[in-house]
């Protein structure tokens, strides 16, 4: 299908520029004691919500690609369909497709890997081991180890990244438990040697994401390779120790640490002759350490040695760069993404947000391509994120974001525009109240500022979420016990339009089940094109002049 764009006949927006905000981590929950954007005080999208141009999103589920109405939907599958005006499969349901038919045992990647096994090299696992669904499942661990039985496969070691974020923030030991008695039993009944190896939470080992702190994966590789991490007798003693000693700790913060055998010995460093399986499908936290897995002339950290090995990701984490250079299942191929179609008609277009999220507002929104498609029409701006804890600092980087976006706008250089604000988001998932309604708040107050520019400028806003989180911060049992929930929600995300021009030229849409992938045909509206062909209905309806 060719990249041309057809003019609306009776629209041709708006004199200044289109700018879409993404508050990030927004969504829409309970109006109760539940819900952080509820709580704080957001005169701003008090006025957009009580707009006639506005309505609710789904961001979740099949409405983003995934498998079913029950998986929460994700920043990264969220931007996907934002930017490409269309649902694809994603993550989990691509790699539930190719374990299901036995695709994924099939490809030349997993003949590599399990090849080493069979001449005796270990095979060993790394990832995130919960069933949060959203950067992993443990389930795909589980089919491959018991392929890796089947084939008679001498020696697996599982490297354990703790969750306690997509899942329950104390559920560590849910998942350690029942893997080690299912390791343990496969070993005893197939006389074969299964075991955890290493592990530690995902925020402190190894699962770092857009360079923001190469500190983590070196802590990740020490542990999974050199063997070297506080050591104990199995992850069970492990997760117990660190509850014991720490009460308050959660389990995306828990230390680097190894299992070691009788005599001290860890029993599963990475060594030459092993293969290697990070089975995390979703690419954000999963470049770096495949970086350090296949990178010959790596400088981000010493990795003292880099072993022989064979080294695959489930999913290819980066079509551009193609990290890692061996994969497990074919990712979805995403093409005709709205930035592909306006740098063809020549539209200048700009991205920010701070390092958190700027892969999201350029690399996932591209289709999951690095760098720019036109670097003559695109400006894409980082803004560093800082290294804390973002309970305490929950404005993170907002009011930089707004600053320099104002900068950009009234530069007059550029049509469109796109930036993220992270707070909802991250600070959400520290599951920490008070810092989220300050989140919120600022956010609040950062698209207050921007709507006042577009105002001056003669332009159009869109205001909308990727997915819930600061929504929805903790759940209350029947017997009013509270849980501290650090996941995304399932709630439906706002959708507001700011014209300050607007003279009844177009009107919401009634679509019967609205979600991310509208919003880009909804954009080329805005902007005064036609919707493409085959990209989901827009949510407004042009009126024929």
């Amino acid at each position: 299908m060719p990249l041309n764009l057809k003019r609306l006949k009776s629209f041709p927006g708006r004199k200044g520029p289109l700018l879409l905000i993404i508050m990030d981590g927004v969504g829409l929950g309970k109006m109760d004691e539940t819900n952080a954007v509820y709580l704080a005080r957001t005169p701003t999208l008090e006025r957009l919500f009580s707009s006639q141009l506005y309505c609710q999103l789904q961001a979740h589920g099949m409405a983003v690609g995934l498998p079913s109405d029950k998986d929460m939907g994700n920043s990264e599958v969220g931007h996907n369909a934002l930017g490409a005006g269309r649902v694809f499969e994603q993550g989990a349901r691509l790699v539930n497709r190719a374990i299901e038919s036995g695709r994924i045992f099939e490809s030349p990647a997993w003949a590599s890997i399990s090849r080493r096994g069979t001449d005796g090299g270990t095979l060993h696992f790394i990832g995130l081991l919960s069933d949060g669904n959203v950067h992993s499942h443990i389930t795909h661990l589980y089919k491959m180890i018991d392929k890796c039985a089947q084939m008679g496969i001498k020696r697996v070691r599982v490297h354990a990244l703790l969750d306690g974020r997509d899942v329950g923030e104390k559920s560590a030991l849910d998942y350690v438990v029942p893997t080690e008695d299912r390791l343990k039993r496969i070993s005893e009944e197939k006389e074969l040697d299964y075991r955890i190896a290493s592990g530690g939470g995902r925020m402190k080992v190894t699962m770092d994401r857009y360079n923001a702190d190469w500190s983590i994966v070196k802590r990740g590789w020490e542990a999974h390779v050199l063997g070297k991490a506080r050591p104990f007798s199995s992850a069970e003693e492990a997760v117990r120790t660190f509850y014991s000693e720490d009460p308050g700790i959660t389990d995306q913060y828990m230390d680097a640490f190894v299992i070691v055998d009788s005599k001290g010995s860890p029993v599963g460093p990475i060594v030459d002759g092993d293969s290697v399986v990070y089975f995390n499908f979703r690419g954000d936290r999963a470049i770096e350490i495949s970086r350090a897995f296949t990178e010959r002339d790596f400088k981000e950290f010493d990795r003292k040695s880099l072993p022989d090995i064979s080294y695959a990701g489930i999913m290819e984490y980066d079509g551009d760069t193609h990290m890692p250079p061996q994969f497990l299942v074919q990712p979805p191929a995403i093409d005709r993404t709205i930035s592909e179609y306006l740098c063809a008609e020549k539209i200048k277009s700009f991205a920010i947000s701070e390092t958190q999220k700027f892969g999201h507002v350029t690399y996932f929104w591209n289709g999951n391509s690095s760098g720019y498609i036109d670097e003559a029409l695109e400006l894409y701006v980082e803004i560093p994120s800082d290294r804390i804890e973002f309970d305490k600092a929950p404005q993170m980087k907002a009011f930089e974001i707004k600053d320099k976006t104002i900068e950009i706008l009234k530069s007059d250089k550029y049509t469109f525009g796109r930036l993220n604000f992270a707070n909802g988001d991250m600070v959400g998932h520290t599951g920490i109240m008070d810092a989220a309604i300050i989140a919120v708040e600022t956010v609040d107050q950062c698209v207050g500022e921007l709507l006042q520019v577009v105002d001056e400028l003669e332009g159009i806003a869109v205001v909308t979420a990727d997915h819930g989180n600061s929504d929805e911060m903790f759940t209350v049992d029947k017997n009013g016990k509270r849980e501290v929930k650090t996941a995304h929600s399932l709630n439906p995300v706002p959708f507001a339009i700011f014209d300050p021009g607007y003279n009844g030229e177009y009107e919401m849409a009634h679509l019967e089940r609205p979600g991310l992938a509208n919003v880009a045909a909804t954009l080329l509206n805005l902007l005064g094109y036609e919707k493409v062909e085959d990209y989901d209905p827009s949510l407004i309806k042009i009126k024929k002049g």
